[in-house]
């Protein structure tokens, strides 16, 4: 029939524009972003610490599937490794519309010859690729994948420019092993950023991506064929320099550590800090030589705090330095520790604000045992001496024992407890009787950072407020938690270096060519070491000790911290000395002198209406009637092997008791100013203390087993 040929040839047409429509729709490319939301998207394995001028500080690795740093612009990658990077993948690429036709033409040409054929692959193929991986997903070898890598390769070239899609590629691209773009190959593989690459660092990359897994050999071959040099003898040594064991990241200060590992929590974040770089890289340089000095056996961490006292503002923070730890990775700044003798000033500025003290009182320095809910507390000196009758100047900075546990008696535990808390203090979550006595001498735990902010309040007066670290953070406002007058004393006491002489002489590290107050801490059994003063522009609290938790050796208050401290305050003032804080209001000085020479006369300050011209030692008379030992509650254990007679007990008594006797379990012992010895049996015993008259001054119960 006449309309059978036209016929036919519409349903070839219609077959043709099937198979066309087919062919259209099966290698149709994904949707690919935009140069702007690729960058957008991109996010860094790594975080960024930066101090309050916005130098690097040190980063954090915190996504773990590939390491990638910051997107980096085509303008701050060297031209020449650009250059030797792009000739190597795609020389053609600055000609092409995103399909190497020549390439492709070369690569079935090869097939046809049975050659190995060479890769037809464009960058903007690549990059589209990276951009949609399931355009690269295992066995998308056919055909149509390539037809379909082809037209995503050409939609790239509608949307992007070339600088766009080869700076998207030296991003994108996997160089070695886990380094996902030219900023983490630069970094990792050569130690330098990418503007700083040369045109072998390019070629030696280069060399890399057809298979980054290659050895250094393989990657030196690759390389003398990329450069078309005739001399590669170079190649050899700079690619096992490459390949060669992991690099320190020496761009990487790694300044702050434990501070990085604390703010640095999202991929990609960049933090702003209150540090100061300068300030930073001192505090570290003067811990790490002094660790070093005393060696691994003696004390192995240690930790610096420095704050500026007008903005409360954190200017360094060393957590730790690595070097002989045990524990390099807790943070030293910000663990709780046992405070030893760092919490007195609080104590004594307490005691003074209520009038119980006055820097001239006498306290005394003499044994003493006291009751308490777990037994005796017999507090000792460090020294394990006793010096009598001191002034509280004296007892505060040279860190007596026992005048500050009868300073505790009389503020009493509960008050102090609650004193420290309100001074940001918060490891204190116990009441006063848990602490006991011993809270005078330090047996809370607290933080370097916790004592840096409660000794930034005596610096301002007595007004605390938290420590920040975070750039343009706002600080709340300050809590008063003592008077500016006490606080005042306080630091004038602690910034005596006649008052501490006696303790730790006239030349300590404790002694600065300016003025500055300092307390020095040490915790039962050596284990933690303290340092902790300021001037009028910062406060340092340095921390030495061992985090794990073991007794340094030979290391005290002013061979341990105290140095440390002294270095970080003499680099922070070499501008400009400490200057004494004025006076405030409410105090008035004197000249006094002390009756029996306890102490050299000398000029005292006062609070307004408590000053004195001469002071002395209450008199016996002056003192209550009272049984000293033995302390109530004490049990005593007779010793099978001591001869019985050998083992009587001492009386003694204090204050005036002319024509006072003792009894023991209502059995007559004589005068009390005889100071009996008894051998008490077996038992519960009653020792009373009877004035003329009959009257019972003082009684105690103990114990014999």
């Amino acid at each position: 029939m006449w309309w059978t040929g036209p016929r036919i040839a519409i349903a070839a047409i219609l077959s043709l524009a099937a198979v066309h429509v087919a062919i259209d729709w099966s290698t149709l490319p994904p949707p690919l972003p935009s140069h702007r939301a690729t960058v957008s998207a991109w996010k860094p394995s790594e975080a960024w610490l930066y101090d309050r001028n916005g130098r690097l500080l040190d980063s954090s690795r915190v996504d773990f599937q590939a390491r990638r740093l910051a997107w980096t612009p085509l303008d701050k990658i060297a031209p020449a490794a650009v250059q030797a990077i792009a000739e190597a993948e795609d020389r053609r690429f600055r000609d092409h519309d995103g399909i190497d036709w020549w390439a492709i033409a070369g690569s079935i040409r090869d097939r046809i010859e049975g050659k190995r054929a060479r890769g037809a692959s464009t960058l903007s193929m690549q990059v589209a690729a990276y951009l949609s991986p399931e355009l690269a997903a295992p066995g998308s070898r056919g055909l149509v994948d390539k037809l379909r890598q082809m037209r995503a390769g050409a939609a790239l070239e509608r949307g992007w420019s070339k600088d766009q899609i080869l700076e998207a590629y030296l991003n994108l691209a996997g160089f070695r092993g886990e380094a996902q773009g030219i900023g983490a190959a630069a970094l990792g593989l050569f130690g330098k950023t990418p503007d700083a690459l040369t045109r072998d660092d390019g070629l030696l990359l280069a060399a890399l991506l057809p298979d980054p897994a290659a050895g250094a050999a393989t990657v030196a071959r690759r390389a003398c064929a990329l450069s078309r040099d005739r001399d590669c003898s170079r190649f050899a040594g700079a690619a096992a320099s490459m390949l060669g064991p992991a690099r320190s990241l020496a761009l990487d200060p790694g300044l702050a550590m434990h501070l990085a590992n604390r703010m640095l929590t999202e991929p990609g974040l960049r933090v702003e800090t209150t540090l100061d770089l300068r300030i930073q890289q001192i505090a570290i340089r003067a811990l790490r030589r002094q660790l070093v000095g005393l060696g691994g056996t003696r004390a192995r961490d240690g930790a610096v705090v420095v704050a500026d006292n007008e903005t409360g503002e954190i200017r360094a923070w060393v957590g730790g330095i690595g070097g002989a730890s045990t524990a390099p990775s807790v943070d030293g700044a910000s663990s709780y520790r046992q405070a030893g003798s760092t919490l007195k000033p609080f104590l004594y500025a307490q005691a003074i604000e209520k009038g119980y003290l006055t820097p001239a009182s006498i306290l005394d320095d003499s044994p003493v045992q006291l009751d308490t809910a777990s037994g005796l507390y017999v507090p000792q000196n460090y020294d394990r001496a006793f010096k009598g009758p001191v002034s509280a100047r004296s007892a505060l900075a040279g860190s007596l024992n026992v005048p500050a546990v009868r300073t505790l008696i009389l503020t009493g535990v509960e008050a102090f407890r609650d004193r420290l808390w309100d001074t940001g203090y918060r490891g204190l979550t116990e009441s006063g009787d848990y602490y006991g006595y011993s809270l005078a001498l330090g047996s809370a735990e607290v933080t370097l950072v916790e004592q840096v902010a409660a000794y930034r309040s005596l610096a301002r007066g007595g007004r605390w407020a938290p420590l920040h670290v975070r750039k343009g953070e706002e600080s709340p406002a300050p809590r008063v938690t003592t008077t500016p007058q006490a606080a005042w004393l306080v630091a004038d006491m602690l910034a005596d270096p006649n008052a501490r002489a006696s303790t730790f002489g006239m030349d300590s590290a404790l002694r600065l060519p300016f003025w500055a107050a300092v307390k020095t801490g040490t915790s039962k059994a050596m284990r933690d070491n303290w340092c902790i003063g300021f001037s009028d522009r910062y406060t340092v609290g340095v921390w030495v000790g061992n985090l794990e938790g073991d007794p340094m050796r030979a290391v005290s208050g002013t061979s341990g911290a105290a140095p440390v401290w002294r270095d970080v305050m003499m680099a922070l003032h070499a501008d400009r000395p400490g200057r004494a804080p004025p006076r405030p209001e409410g105090i008035e000085d004197r000249a006094i002198r002390f009756a029996g020479n306890i102490e050299q006369p000398r000029r005292e300050y006062f609070l307004k209406g408590t000053a004195m011209a001469e002071v002395a030692t209450a008199p016996a008379v002056a003192r209550r009637p009272r049984i000293v030992s033995p302390v109530a509650g004490s049990v005593y254990a007779l010793d099978p092997d001591i001869p019985i007679d050998r083992q009587r007990m001492a009386i003694t008594v204090s204050g005036e008791v002319t024509g006072h006797r003792l009894q023991l379990d209502g059995r007559d012992l004589g005068t009390a100013d005889a100071r009996p010895m008894v051998l008490a049996g077996p038992g519960r015993h009653r020792l009373r203390l009877i004035a003329p008259g009959g009257r019972v001054s003082d009684q105690v119960l103990f114990t014999v087993r």
